[in-house]
């Protein structure tokens, strides 16, 4: 019988030394590849697929463990056996890989510099398939008091209301706020819509006292900055008016 047809039939059957679960414990998960990584949130395979074989069927399909990560739940389902539990396995495992990339909760953020919460930004928005809008409520002097996700849509349909963001600033009591959404196009360049959503909440927002800082939008590796770019001091200028 040929090795490649006894290891069809499941991992169980291996020597222990070639299992991926075994060789983890025993030398450290540097020692396993990205499709034996896989294969152990798999735990099973399909019938006449094991666990790793499966595995290497998915990063077939979207070439790199980054394009897993950034795949939508839809396109797990395209592949064959990886349904429910193994779905949500795999998918929970990859969100706890992003959220691991973003700054620690039980810690005081503050943004000195908009660079420093554009940064922030990209870590929540980047390779995002639907299109997420957020705010980041801050005080005066720029503790970030909440992180609201205020809409996810379509591309170009996640434009927040603005009496729905008003309300979130004032029930935080910010003294100021900056706002983001990603381009799942990838370019990182204002629309119109963009531009004239910024004009129309730093007109809303003044009077009330809360500053717009800045509007960043997140693409694919990219990040446009209002406030970097010198296009809000154009807004700001102009809606003195």
């Amino acid at each position: 019988m040929s090795l490649n047809k006894r290891r069809s039939k499941g991992i169980v059957g291996w020597p222990e030394g070639d299992r991926p679960r075994e060789r983890l414990l025993r030398q450290g998960p540097h020692s396993l590849t990205d499709a034996e990584l896989i294969a152990i949130l798999l735990r099973v395979g399909i019938k006449g697929v094991n666990a790793v074989e499966l595995a290497r069927q998915i990063l077939e399909k979207f070439g790199t463990v980054r394009s897993l990560l950034e795949a939508p739940l839809s396109a797990l389902f395209e592949i064959k056996g990886l349904k429910g539990a193994k779905a949500a396995q795999l998918v929970a495992a990859m969100e706890l890989a992003r959220r691991i990339s973003l700054p620690d909760s039980r810690q005081r953020i503050i943004f000195k510099k908009t660079k420093e919460a554009a940064e922030y930004l990209r870590s929540r928005l980047q390779g995002l398939t639907d299109e997420h809008f957020r705010v980041l409520l801050l005080n005066r002097r720029c503790v970030l008091l909440e992180d609201a996700l205020l809409t996810v849509g379509s591309v170009g349909k996640a434009e927040p209301s603005i009496r729905l963001l008003v309300s979130r600033a004032l029930s935080a009591n910010a003294g100021a706020v900056i706002v983001g959404h990603n381009h799942p196009s990838g370019a990182a360049e204002p629309s119109e819509s963009d531009k004239l959503f910024t004009e129309k909440l730093v007109r809303v927002l003044a009077p009330l006292g809360v500053k717009l800082l800045d509007h960043v939008i997140v693409g694919d590796g990219l990040v446009f900055s209002f406030a970097d770019s010198g296009l809000m001091d154009e807004i700001l200028l102009s809606s003195q008016t």
